[in-house]
């Protein structure tokens, strides 16, 4: 009783301690704190946002958490007081045992900055358990003449409780025979031995029932009992005696279930039951005893339960040899587990992301993970590795934590994604590894702009295109990803002579397709240059150009351009003057002719298409020159009539012709005295057309003649009417005839036409001419044939002679009027106005 108040002083401290949850700091990052077991879930343990130097909301926001290991949680923070509070009941025996000072050890992360403290509380014991015994009764034999003073060994009773709460005392039930003895062991153990005080009488009483009683010094005090029979034996002198008086044994710890740690042996010099010894073990710890089985007659110790190092490394029992006497002794088995590399490494990632921006700085955080191994030693001494290739590397940062980061920077459009392999080697032998994985994509960042295959492109359209036609598709590859790789298409602004090339050529935006807004014309411009522009959809966006040429292809839409000889503007024509003495070959005059287009569109060829007189000329196939092709006779006509073709060489050709008229004759004067021969020989074509002329103009007359005989008849019979029924009636007396008869019905019939035909000498083709009608009731009189009508006629010598041109082989005429609209007529040099009359009398061509 006088250390009562020493055990409430104690007990006074520890309680102290848990209630104000002492905190300290120690070392690098490492907090410190102490709860007592048995608190109620949500308990206090520490203020960890104070000794984390943040605000109880910063808990949340940065993502503190407490890297668990194992499937039980102790501990949890609470992000409203920023406190660290136990997450349920807490067994200080459970995850200690027996240890005099218990602590658990964890880790805190703060998320954004990838910090991690190292947290250490110490479970303070409490007064839960009361001593126990691990047997329900205890028998002891004893033999009569035992002397006093003999002991004899009881069994001891287990409290996982640590301290003054642990086991304290034992008490002996009151009885006159036997006392109590309590030894310690070297290990601090109480074992306690009933010690015989007086001699023992087998006749008198066989057995004595006792009680032992096991006291702690908790408060309150807890206790167990277990009841002891002791029964009185005849003489045993001899006790046991065991080979050895410690038995030391290593084993592996991967030794299967029934093998055979070691065998213990005990001997006793009795005889029969006195001398058989049997085996049992003493105050056995309850986890020894499920790993380990004594025989206990032969003394073999075999494994029952799996050994595991990183659990009990060490085991102490002590056993005990037994006659059939009840003589007994004890010695000691000290079996040491040897650590075997039967656990590979293990690898937690406690924090880690699947994706990173590309062009991150290096050194830039993917993961963060803990390896560890069960094993010691060598076996638990691991290495982190991952493969060299990779442009990721590991460091490490407390205690077994490491930092996956970037070694450099990253390109998503070299490789999009990672996989990438963690492996963990420990230095066992053989050496036990452990690999996990990280997927890990590569975000895009728009850092590349939209790229052109080609430097500059090249299109060609024909010109005369529709509008609207797709003329060329440019496309642009970009290599970034989602919106940083959606390309639009636009075109710089330009202009194109003035105008804006928008109003030229447009593009799609979407496909890069180039459409012609206008029909294009080579002549007009032969070639476009034109910069388009692609840009992506990044922020910011990229953008890049390039050049494309649009070429416009000749197509054959020009027909050639004949030059000269030049149609005259004036009403005249032109007249080349070959001399009858020309020699074959002679240059009479040469075509010129153009064409706008080019390449072999623009080639051209000359020929001869028609002829007056076939075979009198030629004309150069490239050069164009007209030359006689023989020598000129007297039987050629004055006036040759030529019909040249210039045709290109496009597909299809196009082709253009002019008339040609040579005069044959050495002088001019000639050409005038021979005017007459001009006209009048006129080709067969040219007179079926005059014929084909006057058979029209005569079938219009006769039916013209024919109607108004038909409409004279008309009228006379109504006449004839109207006198009957003036006879009869008088009353239409004086009524005129055209009351009955329609003026415009009758009078706009009644209308003579003058059909006039004149033949030019120099086309040598006839014109009809149909002049205002006259309404008279008449033939037109020769008085009324004043009006003037074109018809070519020579100007006087000296007027021609005026005009004349030594350099050039033409004579012109000029028109004059005549007064006759003669249907017919040929002219003569010197003739009279009056002429024209007397021709058309004298038979014209009518």
């Amino acid at each position: 009783m006088a250390n009562r108040p020493q055990r409430l002083d104690r007990s006074g401290m520890v309680l102290l301690c848990i209630f104000l949850g002492t905190l300290r700091r120690f070392g690098a990052g490492q907090i410190r704190y102490s709860v007592s077991e048995e608190t109620d879930k949500g308990s206090f343990v520490g203020n960890i946002s104070k000794d984390l130097g943040l605000e109880p909301r910063e808990l949340a926001e940065r993502g503190v958490r407490i890297l668990s290991r194992g499937k039980t949680r102790l501990f949890a923070l609470n992000p409203r007081g920023g406190s660290l509070v136990t997450a349920g009941r807490i067994d200080r025996e459970e995850l200690c045992e027996t240890a005099s000072s218990c602590f658990f050890n964890m880790e805190i992360l703060v998320e954004d900055t990838l910090k991690i403290y190292g947290v250490e509380v110490e479970i303070m014991d409490v007064n839960d358990n009361a001593p126990s015994f691990q047997e329900e009764e205890v028998e002891i034999k004893v033999s009569e003449h035992a002397t006093p003073g003999s002991r004899f060994a009881l069994p001891s009773a287990r409290d996982p409780d640590v301290g003054v709460n642990s086991l304290q005392s034992y008490q002996l039930s009151p009885n006159g025979l036997f006392s109590l003895q309590v030894r310690g062991g070297t290990d601090g153990a109480k074992n306690p031995e009933l010690m015989l005080e007086g001699s023992l009488d087998r006749e008198k009483e066989v057995a004595h029932l006792l009680l032992l009683t096991a006291l702690d010094g908790g408060d309150p005090i807890r206790k167990g009992t277990v009841p002891i029979r002791v029964v009185v034996l005849d003489v045993n002198d001899h006790s046991p005696k065991f080979t050895q008086p410690v038995y030391r044994v290593s084993v592996p710890e991967n030794l299967s279930s029934g093998t055979r740690v070691l065998v213990v042996n005990a001997t006793d010099l009795d005889e029969g039951v006195n001398g058989e010894v049997m085996y049992a073990f003493r105050n056995m710890e309850s986890k020894a005893s499920e790993i380990f089985h004594l025989d206990s007659q032969t003394g073999e110790v075999l494994v029952r339960g799996p050994l595991d190092f990183e659990k009990y490394r060490f085991y102490e029992m002590d056993i005990q040899g037994q006659d059939g006497g009840g003589l007994f002794t004890t010695a000691k088995i000290l079996i040491t587990v040897v650590d075997v590399n039967d656990n590979a490494p293990e690898i937690t990632i406690t924090s880690s992301t699947n994706s990173i921006l590309e062009n991150s700085p290096p050194g830039t955080v993917i993961a963060l993970l803990n390896v560890q191994d069960q094993d010691s030693g060598e076996n638990g001494q691991v290495s982190c590795f991952i493969p060299s290739h990779l442009p990721f590397k590991l460091e490490k940062t407390y205690g077994n934590y490491y930092k996956l980061i970037t070694s450099r920077v990253l390109d998503r459009e070299q490789i999009q994604s990672y996989n990438i392999t963690l492996a963990a080697t420990d230095q066992g032998s053989p050496p036990l590894s452990t690999e996990t994985h990280i997927s890990l994509n590569v975000a895009d960042d728009n850092d590349n702009p939209p790229a052109f295959p080609p430097s500059s492109y090249s299109a060609y359209i024909p010109e005369n295109n529709p509008r609207g036609a797709s003329i060329f598709a440019v496309t642009a590859l970009d290599p970034d990803s989602k919106e940083n790789a959606q390309v639009t298409y636009s075109l710089t602004e330009d202009t194109i002579q003035g105008v804006p090339l928008s109003s030229y050529v447009s593009i799609n935006s979407e496909t890069g397709v180039l459409y012609a807004l206008q029909s294009f014309d080579y002549e007009q411009f032969r070639d476009l240059q034109l910069q388009v522009m692609a840009r992506d959809s990044g922020d910011p966006p990229l953008s890049s150009n390039v050049s494309l040429s649009l070429f416009v292809l000749d197509q054959n839409d020009n027909a050639p351009e004949i030059l000269y000889p030049a149609l005259p503007t004036d009403g005249s024509t032109g007249v080349e003057l070959a001399p009858r003495s020309a020699e074959p070959g002679y240059l009479v005059t040469k075509v010129v002719a153009v064409d706008r287009d080019s390449g072999q569109n623009a080639w051209l060829s000359y020929r001869l298409l028609k002829a007056s007189e076939p075979g009198l000329f030629a004309v150069g196939l490239h050069t164009g020159e007209v030359r006689t092709a023989r020598a000129l006779l007297d039987r050629d006509a004055l006036k040759q009539s030529l019909v040249v073709a210039v045709q290109d060489h496009g597909q299809p050709p196009l082709s253009a012709t002019v008339t040609l008229t040579v005069a044959v004759a050495d002088r001019i004067p000639e050409v005038l005295a021979d005017l007459d021969s001009l006209e009048s020989p006129a080709d067969s074509e040219t007179s079926d057309i005059t014929l084909y002329l006057v058979v029209a103009v005569a079938a219009v007359s006769c039916v013209f003649l024919a109607f108004v005989i038909v409409l004279l008849a008309l009228r006379l019979r109504r006449w004839h009417k109207s006198r009957q029924l003036q006879a009869s009636g008088g009353g239409l007396v004086g009524v005129p005839a055209s009351h009955f008869v329609g003026v415009d019905g009758v009078r706009a019939f009644l209308q003579t036409y003058s059909h006039e035909v004149s033949v030019t000498a120099d086309s040598r083709k006839s014109h009809l001419l149909f002049p205002q009608p006259n309404y008279a009731d008449m033939l037109i009189s020769q008085e009324s044939c004043g009006k003037s009508e074109p018809l070519l006629i020579a100007e006087d010598s000296a007027t021609v002679l005026d005009k004349y041109d030594p350099t050039s082989n033409q004579v012109r005429f000029i028109s004059l009027p005549y007064n006759c609209s003669c249907l017919g007529t040929s002219l003569s040099r010197g003739a009279s106005k009056n002429s024209c009359y007397e021709n058309f009398r004298g038979g014209g061509i009518i």
